[in-house]
């Protein structure tokens, strides 16, 4: 088994904490416990009656039950509750994975599963989502990808670095692909409710036969302190995945699952949704004003979704260097594009609040400048 470093985690987890601006995260500014707890019209026994022993390993049956809710035709045993989604992607992985097998990988993607992809030694056949389709896939390429004997498609839809959602059609046709070759479709849908504007993104389930769905409450619920996450997958396959959970964290926390289970009640999520939304609407509109103010040094697509924009750049600098800059000269703290091994871009996370937000790319615009 080879091993190769998460650049990003390791890059946010070792500085966004030690800076004055984080525009390097991809959610909204968290909930506090008490702003979750008023939401739900809930006081503090709620989490001051929980007992702290051991949780159910794979959730407790009304936090699986509220998530199989989601997802039509799900149950509790299609449920398997994770320490948040990169437990979940990590399962799966683990799972379906071995020396060899053929993967099909949405690129930029979150490159956590790109690297798990090479860590088991699987044979990674990338497709691109391209800039000029409004970042969908060219579909001549997904079809190259999906070949035959292909294991497993991994998705991140709404995407994440560009927050964009793939099209119907888009979907369709991976869908179908996947089946066509008997692969298993891995769909991160972390970003799902965190809708700039429009419905909610569909999910992939029951588009194909074989589909396990990756999901949390670390972004599109502004909980990520909860580690909280979960995937949906046919009882067989879930009962893998909780299996491996006794070798990796056993269960959630109990807390995290009380308050999880809390978030999810129908009318809890429909305002913690709301509050996420409102977020990402409005900030918006600072950071696309902000663009206009530096005329043509940045490209950058409105974000389908999720509180991040990817951002293509004029200046001639390396985007590690780049972001290297701004943080010992400016303290802020962006995502390089090299990350997603794509130079020359860098992601905004624009969820924070919206003070901060503005000081934050005050000091951007100066580096750029500076540069200039």
């Amino acid at each position: 088994m080879s091993f190769q470093p998460f650049a990003m985690e390791r890059w946010q987890s070792t500085w966004e904490n030690r800076v004055r601006f984080n525009l390097s995260e991809s959610g909204v500014h968290p909930l506090t416990t008490a702003e979750l707890l008023s939401l739900a019209g809930a006081g503090p026994d709620a989490v001051l009656g929980v007992v702290l022993g051991y949780s159910q390993s794979n959730g407790t049956e009304p936090l699986r039950a509220a998530v199989a809710a989601l997802y039509p035709g799900a149950t509790v045993e299609h449920v398997t509750v994770t320490n948040g989604s990169a437990e979940s992607n990590y399962s799966v992985c683990w799972h379906l994975l071995g020396a060899g097998d053929r993967v099909a990988l949405m690129v930029p993607n979150y490159m956590q599963t790109w690297g798990l992809a090479h860590a088991f030694e699987a044979d990674v056949w990338p497709f691109r989502l391209r800039e000029e389709l409004g970042w969908q896939p060219d579909l001549d390429e997904v079809d190259a990808a999906i070949g035959p004997g292909t294991k497993l498609v991994v998705v991140t839809n709404p995407n994440n670095p560009t927050g964009a959602v793939l099209s119907a059609a888009a979907m369709r046709h991976i869908a179908a692909r996947a089946d066509a070759v008997g692969a298993w479709i891995l769909a991160d849908e972390v970003y799902q409710g965190a809708e700039r504007d429009g419905p909610l993104t569909p999910s992939f389930w029951g588009m194909a036969e074989r589909v396990i769905v990756v999901n949390g409450l670390s972004k599109a619920y502004g909980l990520p302190g909860l580690r909280l996450g979960w995937n949906v997958a046919p009882p067989a396959v879930a009962a893998q995945l909780w299996a491996r959970k006794d070798y990796t964290s056993i269960g959630p926390g109990a807390i995290s699952d009380a308050l999880a289970t809390l978030a999810l009640r129908p009318d809890v999520r429909d305002r913690v949704l709301e509050r996420t939304r409102g977020i990402i609407r409005a900030n918006w509109q600072v950071l696309a004003g902000w663009y206009a103010t530096l005329g043509d040094e940045f490209a950058a697509r409105a974000p389908d979704a999720g509180a991040i924009s990817f951002a293509r750049y004029r200046s001639d600098v390396n985007s590690s260097a780049l972001a290297e800059r701004l943080r010992l000269d400016h303290d802020v703290l962006i995502v390089p594009g090299d990350q997603f091994e794509m130079d020359r871009y860098v992601r905004f996370g624009f969820g924070p609040p919206r003070p901060d937000l503005e000081a934050a790319l005050e000091r951007v615009a100066a580096a750029f400048r500076s540069l200039g």
